[in-house]
């Protein structure tokens, strides 16, 4: 883990047409310890040998959530990040999205795969009890939205991306993200098509690596798009912030999300780009996929 000293900051992305960002409003967050980098598989495993547990994905699916859908479909598994071979509308994510029977944290394509040479890689097809399961394990929890967000600046206030200002400094992303014409022709200039190492990529002036890109990660709070606005003057630090009460999204109603950080590899200036520090993503809570994962913080002592 590193330390992060904590401070004030201007929370939120202005200039990047994601209204779930705004307003800008000053918040003011205590010093904490974070891991350095999204948790891996080989950490995963390690706590599955431990504690015999087992993750959302590798349960089967309770009819009750899922009412009208035939008994042999409610089979374990998760969403994979499947590309179509030609151009699509991206309007309709079901073109690249596929729901894998088998897939989960040790299998992250299917039944067929497995995790050799991805001991390094963050552990992915994660639920939110999965990542909260673990986090008691360590002793640790989950990070606050405002603390990602924080870290993932590195000391810097307002900057568009974890490394900066420009996208591409010297030419070239120092993340893991989309290159290429989303979602069907990934150009892999950064050496990717899906996950890559958690080493991969320099990390941030506070030493974190993948505050931006490679998979998703959870943080504690509730999503909802109207939360900025909650705040009376947003020139008046909020100190700590922990989100709001509850959980809606007007896209999905009746889902509970819980935001979500830093982008994925999936992530491009065609589509997403939330790998900009300010941006917001959300998930629901029982569901994981093959660009979700996780990681843990911790209060100073």
């Amino acid at each position: 883990m590193v330390w992060i000293p904590g401070g004030e900051f201007w929370m939120g992305c202005d200039g990047c047409g994601m209204p779930d960002a705004l307003p800008l409003h000053l918040v003011s967050v205590r010093g904490f310890w974070m891991d350095a980098t999204p948790v891996t598989n080989a950490q995963f495993d390690a706590f599955v040998r431990a504690t015999k547990y087992v993750t959302v994905a590798e349960r089967k699916p309770d009819p009750q959530e899922f009412p009208g859908v035939p008994e042999d479909k409610l089979v374990p598994g998760s969403i994979v990040f499947t590309p179509p071979t030609r151009p699509v509308s991206l309007e309709d994510y079901s073109q690249w999205w596929s729901y894998v029977p088998g897939a989960n944290w040790r299998h992250p394509d299917g039944s067929a795969s497995g995790l050799k040479g991805l001991e390094n890689h963050p552990v992915v097809h994660i639920a939110f009890e999965d990542a909260e399961a673990f986090a008691r394990w360590a002793g640790k929890r989950l990070p606050t939205e405002a603390e990602f967000e924080f870290a993932a600046r590195g000391g810097r206030d307002r900057n568009r991306y974890p490394w900066g200002d420009e996208l591409k400094p010297g030419g070239k992303v120092p993340a893991n993200i989309w290159e290429g014409h989303f979602p069907d022709a990934n150009n892999q200039a950064d050496g990717y098509f899906k996950t890559s190492p958690v080493t991969a990529f320099p990390p941030n002036a506070y030493g974190l690596r993948d505050v931006g890109g490679n998979v998703w990660q959870w943080c504690a709070d509730w999503y909802r798009p109207d939360y900025y606005s909650t705040f009376t003057d947003p020139r008046i630090p909020a100190e700590n912030p922990r989100g709001p009460e509850t959980s809606f999204d007007p896209d999905e109603p009746g889902a509970r999300k819980r935001v979500t950080r830093g982008g994925s590899f999936l992530c491009s200036g065609e589509y997403c780009s939330r790998y900009l520090v300010g941006s917001r993503g959300k998930a629901e809570v029982n569901s994981g996929s093959s660009n979700l994962g996780f990681r843990l913080v911790m209060p100073a002592q």
